[in-house]
């Protein structure tokens, strides 16, 4: 076992979160672990002041009845406590299943029932409340312990305590059984449960995917290691705490490094916090780097004539020249004195305001970024990488090396990590991160995963010849025209919202003649352009169907069929016709899951009479859809949207 595992502290072998805790709070005792920003001032734990959080937290627990086993649903914004919650539920052996903060009660209440949740922990009144309407219907939860107590003074039943009750009642636990606590810790093993996940639920009910201590800590390690992580790095911990990733960037490499996590003072200072903080190691989905750029590009659109001409000009340098100097090669000594000087003009001004002056490493995952986004940060100096991982993964199959970075790859496999294709093109991957199990879903399991501990990941992909990986799509959407083109809806889609006037596009033509797509403009860019160009509109469904609204965004389709042309596999699945849709997808709505996939089925159901539209040839089509308010209610929207042909290119053109 490597020195990290097992360490001469006195825990013993570190194969558990609660054991490194103990650890890390011997060995970096003052340093801190945690950050909160509150009422606009960052608040700290050191290392030693977690461990005794989750001592006492835990003994509080334990005199509430939790038990090993039992499991904990957690939901709230990224916070100290809810982190600490994750640990001091390990530390007694329960498990701990966070759940999307965003989540309606509908949703709660399958993973509470489905995960025999017999204990709660929720941030704040909302999530109270959420939790006080699907009690009845799941009649396991026996208790709820809220951290934030404004708007709680009212709520007087019994099974409701407060974060800080709780934690006085396990300070006098402790005094009363000292050992107990130590003595639960030492039980657990790296085999145990560490936590459930839910996955986003695509095609049905979400799966809880069960991860070991072993899975997520040696998985973690491993990356730790190879991206040479240190205690001093700093992460701000703003992606929901129910998706793997954060499990693994703001709690598992956290605690095998060292390092501190903070945690933004809302959602919506999250931007102004990264700004402040300055992360070191930072991980975003590619739409919050196209987000950035899109913020970026608006803003230079608004600028005087000079700075433009200034920005233009270091921009085509980096382009020519940065990538190179990231990566070490050879540049002459003209364009390296001329990239120092735009780093002084442009390139640090820029990454300062996005809050990326101090990154060592970016990650991005989760869908394909646009090579445009990719290289765009990388010639600015931001070392921004690509990886590929699931849930059931406990992230990481491939990374990209040092060196060794591609924008249309996403790497070569992680330490211990194998990878093959089988006959049909899919990807399967075997590493010391594959999952348990899904919980309660013996048939699901046996299918995702061999015997031998192979896991059919659902991607269709092939290595290249230097061992990198390169994903196609979902292997169950990848399909054929009629004419038996290849159809990849999720690449043509990905091609799409590589544009920033483009948020969200669903493409469609397995098994029919030709490809058709719905279109989800970017309220935020369009909006942008409109008030340059003097377009008003009153609101998102009158931009979406501005006719120039629809000239910028047929422009977009255009580039995209002129890229589809250039790829003697993909030229037949040009698009032929599109529409923009009269309301954004939501996931309220059931249109995508909490991290935003679209789900096509209900999609492809609730817009029928558009897909029949853009196959019909007509020139418009007509719908009628509900729609949830932010405050839960529901309406209807009707619109008649115009459809629009474009061009298509000969296979192996490009446009000129």
């Amino acid at each position: 076992m490597d020195e990290q595992r097992v360490r001469a502290s006195g825990t013993g072998v570190l194969d558990t979160f609660p054991k490194l805790l103990l650890d890390n709070a011997q060995r970096l005792a003052g340093r801190h672990a945690l950050r909160e920003k509150e009422f606009g001032i960052w608040q700290s734990w050191t290392w030693a002041d977690l461990a005794e959080e989750v001592r006492h937290l835990a003994c509080g627990l334990a005199a509430l009845g939790l038990a090993r086993g039992d499991k904990v649903a957690v939901i709230g914004d990224n916070r100290p406590r809810l982190y600490a919650t994750f640990c001091a539920v390990q530390s007694l052996g329960a498990i701990p299943v966070p759940m999307y903060q965003d989540s309606v009660a509908r949703e709660l209440s399958y993973v509470v029932e489905h995960a025999e949740a017999r204990f709660a922990v929720a941030e704040d009144q909302e999530q109270v409340d959420k939790l006080l309407e699907i009690r009845e219907s799941c009649p396991r939860l026996e208790t709820i312990v809220y951290v934030d107590p404004r708007g709680m003074r009212d709520y007087e039943q019994p099974f409701l305590h407060a974060f800080e009750a709780v934690l006085e009642r396990g300070r006098a636990f402790h005094a009363e059984q000292p050992g107990f606590w130590r003595a639960q810790v030492d039980q657990g093993t790296g085999t145990d449960y560490a936590i459930i996940l839910y996955t986003s639920g695509t095609t049905g009910n979400p799966k809880g995917v069960v991860l070991s201590h072993d899975n997520v800590l040696i998985t973690a390690r491993n990356a730790v290691e190879r991206d040479r992580l240190t205690a001093d790095e700093e992460v701000l911990a703003y992606l929901p705490m129910a998706w793997v990733g954060d499990n693994i960037f703001s709690f598992g490499q956290s605690y095998v490094a060292g390092f501190c996590v903070s945690c933004p003072e809302s959602s919506a200072t999250v931007m102004e916090d990264l700004r402040e903080l300055g992360p070191t190691y930072f991980f975003a989905p590619p739409r919050i780097y196209e987000n950035l750029l899109t913020s970026v590009t608006i803003r230079m659109e608004d600028a005087a004539a000079p700075k433009r001409r200034v920005y233009r000009y270091f921009m085509d340098l980096a382009a020519r020249v940065g990538i190179d100097i990231l990566d070490g090669k050879p540049v002459p000594g003209l364009d390296r004195w001329l990239y120092r000087l735009g780093e002084l003009l442009v390139y640090g001004p820029l990454k300062n305001a996005l809050g990326f002056s101090r990154i060592r490493i970016a990650y991005t995952a989760g869908e394909a970024i646009g090579p445009d986004i990719f290289d765009f940060y990388r010639a600015i100096g931001v070392n921004i990488k690509q990886l590929y991982g699931q849930t059931e993964a406990a992230v990481f199959i491939t990374m990209q090396p040092d060196g060794e970075i591609k924008a249309d790859s996403v790497g070569t496999p992680a330490p211990q990590v194998e990878i093959r294709i089988d006959d049909h093109g899919e990807v399967l991957y075997r590493s010391p991160g594959v999952f348990v199990e899904y919980y309660k879903n013996p048939e699901a399991t046996a299918t995702t995963k061999t015997p031998d501990g192979w896991v059919h990941t659902g991607d269709a992909g092939f290595l290249d010849d230097d061992g990198h990986l390169k994903i196609i799509d979902r292997a169950k959407d990848v399909g054929r025209l009629r004419d038996g083109t290849l159809f990849a809806p999720k690449y043509i889609e990905n091609k799409l919202k590589f544009f920033p006037h483009i948020k969200e596009a669903v493409a469609f033509g397995d098994g029919r003649d030709e490809v058709v797509a719905f279109v989800n403009i970017d309220l935020e860019s369009i909006g942008s352009w409109a008030e340059r160009n003097g377009v008003s509109y009153a609101s998102y469904q009158e931009l979406a169907a501005n006719p120039r609204v629809l000239d910028l965004i047929q422009e977009c389709v255009e580039k995209v069929n002129a890229d589809l042309a250039a790829d003697q596999r993909l030229a037949g699945s040009q698009i032929r016709r599109f529409l923009n849709l009269h309301k954004e997808l939501d996931a309220d709505d059931g249109e995508l899951t909490r991290t935003r996939k679209v789900r096509r089925s209900t999609v492809a159901e609730r817009y029928a009479p558009l897909i029949e539209g853009l196959y019909s040839g007509a020139a418009s089509a007509s719908i009628e859809t509900q729609v949830t308010f932010e405050d839960g209610r529901t309406g209807k929207l009707s619109a008649v949207l115009e459809i629009r042909d474009v061009k298509r290119f000969d296979a192996v053109a490009r446009a000129s």
